[in-house]
């Protein structure tokens, strides 16, 4: 959707919680050595399937699906909660619909995890609000994917491919 379309204005003017800003993104993605992808799919069409291919084949983080009901998602483990990860992971990156975002905050915080980061388009303010308060980072409406990249040189800053090459070293 355009930014500019009347239908945008009026979600982002009704919008008062900010998180993190790209400076504080680019730190939080710095840090991490491991995510969870909370909703990750076996669907090969699912952005959540597109975005743990790239985290699996463009960075140095450890990954870890979480999907109750599947077995094995690009060829690692799927696991059935947060629970159950091997690790507290540094990251719980989320895929899930707006009302279910207050439940993976809880379950986040009864794991120890630190920051939550809800996918683009996934916006529940009171939950992000309610992490905070509870000492959670939370970034929302951010694709972790999309981030990634604009950081390391891979896209533009409103997520095209630049198709640069470049001999600077990437940042991670």
């Amino acid at each position: 959707m355009p930014a500019n379309s009347p239908l945008a204005k009026l979600l982002t003017s009704q919008r008062s919680w900010v998180g993190p800003n790209a400076k504080e993104r680019l730190a939080i993605l710095r840090r991490a050595k491991s995510i969870a992808i909370v909703g990750a799919s076996p669907n090969p069409a699912r952005s959540s399937y597109f975005v743990g291919t790239y985290l699996l084949q463009s960075s140095d983080y450890r990954v870890y699906f979480v999907n109750p009901n599947a077995d094995t998602i690009l060829g690692h483990k799927a696991y059935p909660d947060l629970a159950s990860l091997p690790e507290v992971p540094d990251i719980v990156d989320v895929f899930r619909k707006a009302s279910d975002i207050p439940s993976v905050i809880d379950d986040a915080l009864a794991i120890g995890a630190t920051t939550v980061w809800v996918q683009l388009g996934i916006w529940n303010e009171d939950a992000a609000v309610f992490g905070e308060s509870q000492g959670l980072t939370v970034v929302m409406d951010r694709c972790i994917k999309v981030e990634h990249a604009r950081f390391h040189g891979g896209l533009h800053l409103l997520g095209f491919d630049t198709g640069v090459i470049t001999s600077r070293k990437s940042v991670r």
